[in-house]
């Protein structure tokens, strides 16, 4: 078992680790419009927890985080993980948020994510791709001054460092605690 501390805790929300109890959840999520920005699953709730079974191992090395975003109450609002570690730079994804989720939860789950990757795991910068079809992700990610280093014909390749986090938690101050 990894020694962080769990759940991460925003102002409005907490993200905690997921569990195999999940998995109904994330394949409701996966089964929305927004899934089609996300890299496609087949199979159901006992595919997902097969998936969720063999993540919890790579979670135990401390190789990557897959979050349920949630209320401080409890109620479920979406998914975000954190994966492909190299020495100094991480992968975020699976970033999906159901339609009835307050505004909030967005940015505090990115805050939070980046707070953990950055001041907790110590690296120094975040990769991400973005589907171009997905305008308001990339446009979120540009507000936030993600830089885009290439694209192909499908996505948009960000690098996000931990200089552009600490402006961000200035710019979104409001949202942290």
């Amino acid at each position: 078992m990894n020694a962080y501390a769990f759940p991460l805790m925003g102002k409005h929300i907490a993200l905690r680790l997921v569990t195999l109890n999940d998995a109904a959840f994330i394949c409701s999520l996966r089964k929305g419009e927004k899934a089609k920005f996300l890299t496609q699953t087949a199979g159901g709730i006992l595919t997902q927890e097969q998936w969720i079974a063999t993540y919890k191992k790579r979670e135990a090395l401390g190789e990557e985080f897959y979050f349920i975003i949630q209320s401080l109450e409890g109620e479920a609002f979406g998914t975000i993980r954190i994966y492909d570690f190299t020495e100094n730079s991480f992968c975020w994804g699976s970033w999906i948020i159901k339609d009835s989720a307050p505004s909030y939860v967005a940015i505090e789950s990115a805050l939070c994510v980046y707070e953990f990757a950055f001041n907790t795991l110590g690296f120094k910068q975040s990769h991400f791709d973005v589907r171009k079809s997905n305008v308001k992700v990339v446009a979120f990610h540009q507000r936030c001054k993600a830089k885009i280093v290439r694209e192909d014909c499908v996505n948009y390749y960000f690098n996000f460092s931990k200089e552009d986090f600490a402006l961000m938690q200035r710019h979104y101050a409001k949202y942290c605690h």
